[in-house]
């Protein structure tokens, strides 16, 4: 809702500033979104004159003008063709930013001649063409202005402010109701203009029959003939386009000019253009024969639909629709300049059909978005008589009665209120005096002959239903700068904290993996049902009724085709080495149960070209990041076992692996993806990834606290190299793991450092190479103790069926 500091005041007494203003609404419980001043904007640019404009000496078109204005005298080159001695104008001096063009001044020479300054047309300063000058020139302005007069006092440029009306508060959608709540703060006095009937001079000739009460309980309306209609006049076109509508014509701005005014939306129609002397409210048809529902091209000039459930307006005896209901009007109706007699109307449409039939059209018009949050029902005749003044005053005529179909709905009922709730439930301490005076401005009626008084709201007040919302009416316009502080009471002890052991783990997988270098996404739980194919998933129990979009109707049963999907549109736009990680749920079916956490990662190893030879396998990269993460989060890596030639079927066979305690738990699969899943997915191979279901892995135990004694040896470490030859199938990990257990006390660390295949070693097999680093503790080793450890890691290997190699 958009409205001026003019527009305003005229409902206002009141000397504050726009700034004061928007501050007291804010205070009221009004949020302010904007406040735009264009006098701002205007600053730079005054009135000049021209004294001399010769033709330029390089260009036909151009003129080079001597300019009188605030700062002396200026040469400026011009090319309007009104460009004259003796014109006055509008100067913009170098520096200025020209708000029509875009640009800002610069002193630079125009066809060999500089420029200093620029004189103005209307269109850029955003002002409306026609009134100062010809559309093709600069402005024209009266002769008796003086130089330097501020353009912006010349245009009355006028601040507005926007702001957000809440769907509780109708009457904010007029100027009027929005003077009422700041008079209410404190800000000035309301004018309460009481509208004056009009009598009418003959009885309607246009009647008006409900035959649906319940989409529009009441409708009036009257006939005014002899209009002219035409352009409407300068204020009312100001008014209107400095909130940012369109001037269209006098009839037609003064319903937009109430409707922003009043909050009351109206409607006029050209009474020459009905079809017989009645007007017909009733629901939508339908065809019993083809089931296709009736159709009205309306003023926006769409064709809309217009079922049972839709508010219609008819005429030729209800048969022609001419107007959805507190929508739009038809345009076989509309009214133009050759308008001489038109019938206006003043309803009360059902907000909830109002609101139901601008989703089903997809139609938000200024009298839909009003009536789908309520009119005032008592607004009905005084709007249809403020209307009919307007229309007098601006085109002339004759009205005729009022006539009037149905019955307004009843104003909302009183209740019982005590004053002191407002202590008890704000916390403001308020005499009687001033909570009273706070509900009479804002319109209610109140008894307070007693102790509790009996409070009722007014007609355009329908939220307020009981003691709370007054409560919140005093607090709001006392102001909630005005709530009282008061400290929380002490709480003891600090608190320990609040999240579960799966909690810290999530934390602290999503630091860990982005201290590893993986970028965070954050992508939808669902996916199409084709894609969940792909990854076990698709189930018609996890397919959804109403999703949010065609492809995404399916709960996914895994967060990496989301991650393949994201990587591929980076891939897309350039940037294919990308590294991605999402930690999230995961559905494996529809009971309760069937909801798991995973922390998922991808990664597109697309290393840039280098003439330096290739590092390390990516995919014992990934590895590498997966065990950590593992050992961050408190997994026992130790007791994983390594299982290959078991993943799903959107792993590659050949390059995955899957990490498992015991033969049924898995705790995380990766590897490198399926080229078959990538190219269903549109993605360009080879992409990287694991998925670690979290809830598969044990809750990690409490660490304690206090950190123990730094365990720094003191002796020199030895390491030993032992190459076994196993079966090609067996992996290294188990004879990592096999070693390590032989001596627990001296064995510091196993690693491999190499693998072989070829001559010398059996077809099947192959040979691991192992160095085994021993850390003595109390004494250096002797070689007995170096051969004893020794015999007892080649006795480890034998149990998994290795021989040590000769």
């Amino acid at each position: 809702m958009k409205f001026t500091l003019s527009w305003l005041k005229n409902h206002l007494t009141t000397d504050a500033d726009i700034q004061r203003v928007a501050e007291v609404m804010t205070m009221a419980g009004l949020e302010v979104e904007e406040v735009h001043d264009p006098a701002a904007a205007l600053a730079p640019f005054t009135v000049a004159r021209i004294v001399e404009a010769v033709q330029h000496p390089n260009a036909d078109r151009l003129r080079v003008c001597q300019v009188e204005t605030v700062d002396g005298m200026k040469e400026i080159v011009c090319g309007a063709p009104n460009a004259r001695p003796g014109l006055v104008t509008v100067y913009a001096p170098i520096g200025a930013y020209v708000p029509g063009l875009g640009v800002t001044l610069v002193e630079k020479p125009v066809r060999g001649v500089v420029s200093n300054g620029m004189l103005c047309s209307a269109a850029e300063l955003e002002q409306p063409e026609g009134q100062y000058g010809p559309d093709d020139g600069i402005m024209d302005l009266p002769t008796d202005l003086q130089v330097g007069t501020p353009a912006a006092a010349l245009f009355g440029a006028d601040p507005v402010i926007d702001f957000e009306v809440t769907p509780n508060r109708p009457d904010w959608l007029g100027v009027s109701g929005i003077a009422r709540d700041l008079a209410a703060a404190g800000l000035g006095d309301f004018l309460d203009y009481r509208i004056a009937p009009v009598r009418g001079g003959f009885p309607s000739p246009i009647s008006v029959r409900l035959e649906s009460p319940e989409q529009c309980p009441v409708f009036a309306g009257r006939l005014i003939r002899g209009v002219k209609n035409g352009p409407s006049p300068v204020w009312l076109q100001r008014q209107l386009t400095s909130i940012g509508l369109r001037s269209i014509n006098k009839l037609v701005d003064v319903t937009n000019l109430i409707a922003y005014d009043r909050a009351r939306p109206l409607h006029v129609y050209d009474a020459a253009k009905l079809v017989g002397d009645e007007i017909v409210v009733r629901g939508g048809l339908v065809s019993a024969e083809t089931g296709e529902a009736e159709h009205l091209i309306a003023l926006d000039g769409k064709t809309y639909p217009a079922d049972a459930a839709v508010c219609v307006i008819a005429d030729a005896n209800g048969e022609r629709p001419i107007g959805l209901g507190g929508v739009m009007g038809g345009e076989s109706t509309g009214c133009s300049d050759e308008t001489v007699d038109v019938f206006v109307e003043s309803a009360w449409f059902d907000p909830i059909v109002t609101a139901q039939t601008g989703r089903s059209l997809n139609i938000s018009s200024d009298a839909q978005y009003r009536f789908a949050r309520t009119v005032d029902p008592a607004s009905v005749v005084p709007g249809l008589e403020l209307a009919t003044r307007l229309i007098l005053d601006l085109c002339g005529g004759e009205p005729s009665d009022i006539v009037v179909a149905g019955q307004a709905p009843a104003d909302p009922e009183g209740f019982d209120f005590d004053p002191a709730y407002v202590k008890r439930l704000a916390g403001m301490d308020l005499s009687r005096e001033r909570i009273a005076d706070i509900l009479k401005a804002l319109g209610f009626t109140l008894e307070t002959g007693g102790a509790v008084w009996r409070v009722t709201p007014p007609s355009w007040r329908r939220d307020v239903e009981g003691p709370a919302d007054i409560v919140e009416e005093v607090a709001r316009i006392e102001g909630f700068d005005a709530l009282p502080d008061t400290p929380l009471p002490g709480q003891g002890s600090p608190s320990k904290g609040v999240l579960s052991s799966r909690q810290t783990q999530v934390r602290i997988a999503r630091r860990a993996l982005a201290a590893l270098g993986y970028s965070e996404a954050v992508t939808w739980s669902f996916t199409s049902t084709a894609t969940a194919g792909l990854f076990g998933g698709g189930d018609p129990r996890l397919q959804l009724e109403n999703p949010i979009a065609s492809d995404l109707d399916c709960m996914r049963p895994s967060i990496l085709p989301n991650l393949i999907q994201a990587a591929a549109r980076n891939a897309a736009r350039g940037h294919a080495d990308v590294a991605l990680f999402e930690i999230g749920p995961v559905y494996l079916g529809d009971g309760p149960k069937d909801q798991r956490t995973a922390i998922a990662g991808l990664v597109s190893p697309q290393a840039a070209r280098h003439w330096s030879p290739a590092g390390e396998d990516p995919l014992f990269a990934l590895k590498a990041d997966l065990m950590s993460l593992l050992a961050d989060i408190g997994a026992p890596t130790a007791g994983l076992q390594l299982a290959q030639g078991q993943n799903r079927d959107w792993w590659h066979p050949g390059r995955s692996a899957r990490l498992q305690m015991g033969p049924k738990v898995v705790a995380a699969e990766f590897g490198a993806l399926h080229p078959r899943t990538l190219k269903a997915l549109d993605a360009d191979g080879p992409l990287l990834a694991f998925e670690v279901i979290l809830d598969a892995l044990p809750e990690p135990k409490v660490k304690a606290k206090t950190r123990g004694n730094a365990d720094l040896p003191t002796l020199m470490p030895l390491s030993r190299d032992f190459a076994f030859v196993v079966e090609d199938g067996k992996p290294a990990g188990d004879l990592v793991r096999a070693a390590a257990s032989a001596d627990k006390t001296l064995i510091a660390d196993v690693r491999v450092f190499d693998v072989y295949r070829g001559k010398g070693v059996d077809d099947g097999f192959k040979s691991v190479a192992l160095e085994v680093v021993l850390q003595p503790r109390a004494a250096t080793l002797t070689d007995a103790e170096i051969e004893a450890v020794s015999g007892r890691i080649v006795a480890a290997a034998e149990k998994l069926g290795a021989r040590l190699r000769s």
